[in-house]
């Protein structure tokens, strides 16, 4: 019987690895993002407290977003998560790309983070 391993479990131990070597802190919170097909979610975690301190998502009503699911939706997450750190006084975040590629939607929102005053 062969087994293989799922798209999910491959990308899961690949976030394993790269959560060994990041840790938030109330200073540096983690900006981490989870991508699924119909939506996109980023939130800003102090791992030291266990602690989420802001999030955002394509679901928010704020953004009022018909699909979720494409670059401009993430564009719209980056930038409200930004604004959302900026009012609890968090300028800098670890970002962590949730063992994803650093490429489409991921960078997307991560570049409209960095343009909307966050820094990483």
């Amino acid at each position: 019987m062969s087994y293989k391993e799922s798209r999910n479990q491959r990308r899961l131990r690949r976030h394993a690895r790269v959560r060994n070597k990041l840790h938030g802190t109330a200073q540096h919170p983690r900006l981490c993002v989870f991508r699924s097909n119909a939506e996109i979610y980023a939130q800003v975690i102090d791992d030291d407290n266990g602690v989420t301190l802001a999030q955002a998502s394509s679901l928010d009503k704020v953004l009022d977003i018909e699909h979720g699911g494409n670059i401009e939706a993430a564009k719209a997450v980056g930038k409200l998560i930004a604004e959302r750190a900026l009012e609890q006084e968090i300028k800098t975040v670890i970002f962590d790309r949730g063992g994803y590629k650093y490429h489409g939607r991921v960078e997307a929102l991560a570049e409209a983070a960095r343009e909307a005053g966050l820094s990483f």
